[in-house]
């Protein structure tokens, strides 16, 4: 509970969601309302159609077009945005909105490059304002209850990670036809990267391999639509991952130390709870958390940190780590061959205490003029 919220205050954040394709529609926009401490007061789009449905369903009054974004700024009519616009388009309103005192909570990755998310943070370390990334799963209670476990040591020491996540992409789909960064190397491996290093509570130092394939069938862009990765880890630790987006659904992943392992499926998804299974020595046992709105929780956990003014852990340098990572893993592929990664030192970690959130979770509503991944 913030502190706000312990005073009895009533004070809400008020947020404009800039992008209003599938995300924001299925995921953030129905959870706003039940933070208690976030409430949508604008709505940015160039759709026409879009701006007057989201507008009427969830009684916003305030709509513009990306182009009129400096006048949202300008109007006093909100606190902060939530930024579900395409990857290469973050810099292009969070850096404004930062510079005009306007918070900002961004999608991941939190852009394209390391020297693009890195204007972001020099942005935020300039602003009064507060830059938050939205890794969703730093607040999902099962994702908190695996690093609380590997922290204590029931693993022991951690050896290996492993990670299938796919999904079967419409070819109509944006993600499609944007090439390379819109393609699953950014949009689906943010999150094993960010689990690898959030479960190994360390910066990978390498990326061993890369190897990307297309496949003629697929109907897919100018891209690697399979891409599978080995990173070395210190310690001799090795974490391997594939994602893509032309097998069916699949959404995995292992940790595995000298004790123990767990296995997590579902393990980066929104619609149902995270499931563990967990091995310690010779006795395997089963959970499944209770599925959360994690949309919902990762606002509220942002707006109660600009409410009682405190940093928010997923901040710009969390969103640089994975981009380091990438850019690696894009060299690594046109190289193929071993990629050294530049030093890099994480000054923060994911505090499972004091970030779980448990929201319930919510239904989603009918698109409106947006279309999922997948297509279905």
């Amino acid at each position: 509970m913030s502190i706000a919220s312990a005073l009895g205050l009533t004070r809400k954040v008020r947020y404009a969601v800039v992008g209003a394709g599938d995300i924001a529609q299925r995921a953030m926009m129905p959870g706003i309302a039940h933070t208690g401490n976030s409430e949508l007061t604008a709505i940015v789009t160039s759709d026409p159609e879009k701006a007057r449905v989201l507008g009427k369903r969830y009684g916003v009054a305030h709509t513009y077009a990306y182009e009129q974004f400096d006048a949202l700024l300008a109007s006093g009519e909100i606190d902060a945005v939530y930024l579900a616009t395409p990857n290469w388009r973050h810099a292009e309103f969070a850096i404004p909105a930062l510079a005009a005192g306007i918070h900002v909570l961004s999608e991941k990755p939190l852009e394209i490059s390391v020297a693009l998310a890195e204007k972001i943070r020099v942005a935020a370390e300039a602003s009064s304002a507060k830059l938050m990334v939205a890794y969703r799963l730093h607040f999902e209670p099962g994702t908190l209850d695996a690093i609380a476990r590997i922290r204590a040591g029931e693993l022991g020491e951690l050896i290996a990670f492993t990670s299938c996540f796919t999904q079967k992409v419409d070819p109509a789909n944006h993600r499609a036809q944007n090439g390379i960064q819109a393609g699953p190397l950014f949009d689906m491996a943010p999150y094993p990267i960010n689990a690898i290093r959030y479960l190994f509570g360390a910066e990978p130092l390498a990326v061993e391999s890369a190897v990307g394939v297309r496949h003629a069938d697929s109907g897919l862009g100018d891209f690697d639509d399979t891409i599978a990765v080995t990173l070395r880890m210190p310690g001799d630790k090795l974490a391997q991952f594939t994602v893509s987006y032309y097998a069916n659904n699949v959404d995995s992943l292992t940790i595995a130390g000298t004790k123990g392992s767990i296995h997590m499926d579902p393990a980066y998804g929104f619609g149902d709870g995270i499931a563990q299974t967990r091995r310690i020595g010779e006795k395997t046992s089963q959970e499944t958390f209770k599925a959360t709105d994690q949309f919902g929780g990762e606002m509220r956990y942002f707006s109660d940190c600009i409410l009682d003014d405190r940093d928010p852990e997923p901040d710009a340098e969390e969103g640089v780590a994975d981009l380091r990572v990438i850019e690696g893993i894009v060299r690594a592929l046109k190289s193929g061959t071993r990629e050294a990664l530049p030093p890099f030192v994480r000054t923060r970690r994911i505090d499972p205490d004091a970030q779980r959130q448990t929201l319930r979770a919510v239904s989603p509503p009918d698109d409106v003029n947006a279309a999922s991944p997948t297509g279905k």
